[in-house]
């Protein structure tokens, strides 16, 4: 596991609530919360986050122009890929992942 990752999820799991489990998807881990999965990673630079698109579009964050994983999935998804690379980025996500876990 990448030095980076490994950061965010020590960031993550400061999180009240905040479960990360064993997944069986690409990156191997996926984020819980009340036994609701609303992430997983797919690699160690980037994470798939279920934000709701009414959030996204409000703060906006904008759908990767290509996207390996998901290449199809609509601009109005309430999912949206992170991209994650340097002590920044953590930063960023985590308050993104809590944003997240107060609107499922």
């Amino acid at each position: 596991m990448d030095a980076i990752r490994r950061e965010l999820i020590a960031e993550l799991e400061k999180i009240e609530g905040l479960e990360v489990r064993a997944a069986k998807v690409a990156g191997g881990a996926a984020l819980f919360h009340n036994g609701i999965a609303f992430a997983h990673f797919h690699n160690d630079h980037e994470l798939d986050l279920r934000l709701t698109k009414t959030l996204i579009k409000r703060l906006g964050l904008s759908h990767p122009k290509v996207s390996v994983h998901h290449p199809a999935r609509s601009q109005n998804s309430d999912w949206i890929e992170l991209s994650f690379h340097e002590s920044s980025d953590v930063t960023r996500i985590a308050e993104l992942v809590a944003l997240a876990m107060a609107h499922l």
